[in-house]
């Protein structure tokens, strides 16, 4: 294969799929685009199955593309196949991998007949933006079990460069409520912090690994940022799209209570680009984080639409997406990263990492802000998980300071909804009264 094969936690969701299923439904694999789905699914089908088909249906000939026309014949559709791919399939023993599956509507509506044959597997995958504007014309198959591949995670990244231990390790100290010392916390600050400038997008962890090059990494990272750019002018030939995705590191950096639709696109309202905000939550380059308007455990019944911010998938980009007019010799923002010494009104990529983090733990992302008494300012708790039946709040540092005033206020005002509270910044585990003060790279075990 082209792409070198990182191990992805997916796999084992996969595994589970494979052996529940036992042929009973397809699985889709969602993501961004170029966040490593085909690459995953080719490795899984080599290393699960004694035989596989690839079909890319972004490169398919017209030939294959018809089989898919008529159905009605499955052995004729199966022998052209194998004949045309050069592979001999066994019956319960293959897999047949619907590659950009968004560019045959027709195959994907036959995933359920044949699920229904029984014969072999199926995976398909697809970026959800191009699979939900290919449907239109179409029976959306039910026979799918549908699963989403998100950048590499922090640990992702570490098995990456070959280090399996560190994070387990954190995991004992996090659960053991341990401090680290402040030499291992600054070693480990600066791991994250590279992982924060490269990012988890397959080509551009690939990229560090090849070269140990920043330069030659964000050159991979602008390349995937333009693939999104165009991604976003063929769904939205207005052009918002783009500009609203373009404006993210800008808006994050204005320390709104909202993303400020108006001052991206001038006479703008949220009301009227809706569709767009779905559209760009659907491409899962960009992630939507709603102001819970009541902090309680049902915080999706009390999320405002009209008021979001809007992160990166992945915070590597976000980085390059900040600088991106600049050139790379221009980009203070790695030199700052990578000797810790990011000033305040860059503070917003920790933000976005534990977003990014939150995210891609199984969370929907939640925030609250309240105003300040006698005051036109406004109190905010940056993000909002539910465990049981309580809310635990977050507030993010982008520096040592135990300052917490928001989340203080928030605690008060809300008191008997209140679990756990997490303040997140880069010092050591401490305990701050009832307050939980971690690292940011333990972000991933709240």
């Amino acid at each position: 294969m082209k792409n070198s094969i990182f191990r992805r936690k997916l796999y084992d969701k996969m595994l589970q799929w494979k052996e529940e299923s036992s042929g009973h439904s397809a699985l889709l694999i969602k993501g961004a685009r170029r966040v490593g789905k085909s690459t995953l699914a080719e490795n899984f089908a080599q290393n699960e199955y004694e035989s596989y088909i690839l079909i890319d249906f972004s490169v398919a000939p017209v030939e294959v593309l018809d089989l898919f026309r008529d159905i009605s014949d499955l052995n004729y559709i199966f022998m052209r196949l194998q004949m045309i791919y050069r592979v001999r399939l066994i019956e319960r023993k293959s897999v047949i991998i619907f590659d950009e599956v968004q560019k045959a509507p027709l195959a994907r509506q036959a995933i359920k007949h044949l699920v229904k044959d029984h014969r072999y597997d199926y995976i398909e995958t697809g970026s959800l933006l191009s699979i939900r504007m290919n449907v239109k014309d179409i029976v959306i198959p039910s026979e799918e079990q549908r699963v989403q591949l998100y950048p590499l995670d922090y640990e992702e990244f570490k098995w990456a460069l070959g280090d399996e231990v560190t994070i387990p390790m954190l995991k004992t100290v996090y659960e053991e409520g341990q401090s680290l010392g402040d030499a291992m916390n600054r070693r480990l600050m600066r791991d994250f912090r590279l992982y924060m400038l490269v990012g988890g997008m397959p080509q551009a962890v690939m990229e560090y690994i090849r070269t140990n090059n920043l330069e030659m990494v964000d050159r991979v990272k602008r390349n995937i940022i333009e693939l999104y750019e165009e991604d976003f002018r063929k769904v939205d030939s207005s052009g918002r799209a783009m500009l609203m995705f373009d404006a993210i590191p800008a808006q994050l950096n204005s320390n709104a209570s909202r993303y400020q639709v108006g001052g991206v696109i001038e006479g703008e309202r949220v009301e009227r680009i809706q569709n767009i905000i779905a559209d760009m939550q659907d491409s899962m380059t960009v992630y939507v984080s709603y102001h819970a308007n009541n902090p309680s455990a049902g915080l999706a019944f009390h999320k405002n639409l009209s008021q979001f911010k809007l992160f990166l998938c992945d915070t590597g980009l976000f980085t390059t997406l900040a600088f991106k007019d600049k050139d790379f010799t221009e980009n203070i923002l790695y030199e700052k990263l990578l000797s810790d010494k990011l000033s305040v009104d860059l503070g917003y990529l920790y933000e976005n990492i534990v977003a990014q983090i939150l995210k891609a733990s199984g969370n929907e992302l939640y925030y609250h802000t309240f105003p300040k008494d006698n005051s036109t300012h406004n109190y905010e708790v940056d993000f909002l998980i539910a465990k049981r039946n309580k809310i635990c709040p977050i507030e993010v540092k982008s520096s040592g300071y135990k300052t917490h005033k928001s989340l203080d206020a928030f605690c008060n005002k809300f008191s008997e909804q209140i679990g756990n509270k997490y303040l997140l910044y880069t010092k050591d585990v401490a305990k701050e009264k009832d307050i939980l003060c971690l690292p940011v790279y333990m972000t991933q075990f709240l």
